[in-house]
């Protein structure tokens, strides 16, 4: 299981929101090169980055650092935040962002998930789902969609998804622990998908019991917990490797 840390940019800068709300922000840095190198440097060879510019407003604010990021460290990146068109995933994956993922959009247009799937590959696009109490939300977490979790796996399945990156936002960054039980159910949705598993994460027993849980995912996101000095990079890649 991958670890990914986290960068989420906000103007610029560094920042973790609490359960997605843009009014409970805290600022780690002003400089998200200098934090991928210390990731890097840690043992990452997989980073998440998220412009919540984008996906409150669907205008990128940040690409010119995330292109610095990529620049800096020979790192898989997968990067969401206001991927609404076919234009601003060009964009990302020309500034060497190794997979796009496709929120908000995925929820109001599966044919444009297909069609992204047939131009990029299903190698470099994913869907990320945002559930609350089973709920997809949308545009920042800011607007609930008419789409349970699984429906909207199932249905991007079907449409040549093999990845979805899915954030259970109830314990996004509250430092209680994964939602085991709506990994598993999106596991028995989708067997043939990846699961990328988002929210919770604070201890090394947590990662070991994603590890070894029924969903088996291929990679959980890690971002608070690891600003916030609870866990190392390198703890977080040890917890995450089989022990047999």
């Amino acid at each position: 299981m991958h670890i990914y840390p986290a960068i989420d940019l906000r103007d610029g800068q560094v920042v973790r929101l609490e359960q997605g709300r843009a009014e409970a922000q805290t600022v780690y840095g002003v400089d998200p090169v200098a934090v991928a190198q210390r990731f890097y440097a840690e043992g990452a060879r997989h980073l998440h980055m998220v412009d919540l510019d984008g996906a409150f407003t669907g205008e990128f604010k940040n690409l010119k650092l995330v292109e610095a990021v990529s620049q800096a460290v020979p790192m898989f990146i997968e990067m969401g935040g206001g991927l609404r068109t076919r234009t601003a995933i060009e964009h990302v994956l020309a500034v060497g962002v190794s997979r796009a993922v496709i929120g908000t959009a995925a929820c109001e247009s599966l044919s444009f998930v297909r069609d992204m799937v047939a131009k990029f590959g299903a190698e470099k696009i994913a869907v990320g789902i945002d559930a609350k109490n089973g709920i997809v939300s949308t545009k920042g977490w800011t607007a609930p969609s008419q789409w349970t979790a699984p429906d909207l796996a199932r249905a991007v399945a079907a449409e040549g998804v093999r990845t979805i990156i899915y954030t259970d936002i109830a314990t996004d960054g509250m430092f209680t622990g994964p939602n085991l039980p709506a990994l598993a159910e999106l596991a028995r949705t989708v067997p043939q998908v990846e699961l990328i598993a988002s929210g919770g994460v604070a201890t090394l027993e947590h990662i070991a019991a994603l590890r070894d849980c029924e969903a088996h995912p291929a990679g959980t996101i890690v971002g608070k917990a690891i600003y916030d000095g609870k866990l190392t990079v390198a703890d977080a890649i040890k917890a995450a490797t089989p022990t047999s």
